[in-house]
């Protein structure tokens, strides 16, 4: 039950350091920041819902 609700995956994702060996091009920094933002809208979703029915 406590693997359920690990959220340090989600955490770490957004606070990474950026690989200086890693060469960054324009579709990897688009591609991160579709997946930050689908990250932020379904936390929020879930939390409304939570809220609204509760």
């Amino acid at each position: 039950m406590k693997g359920l609700f690990d959220f340090t995956e989600v955490a770490t994702y957004f606070f990474r350091k950026k690989d200086p060996n890693r060469k960054s091009n324009f579709n990897l920094r688009a591609m991160h920041t579709i997946n930050k933002i689908s990250i932020l809208m379904f936390l929020a979703a879930m939390l409304y819902f939570v809220i609204k029915h509760w």
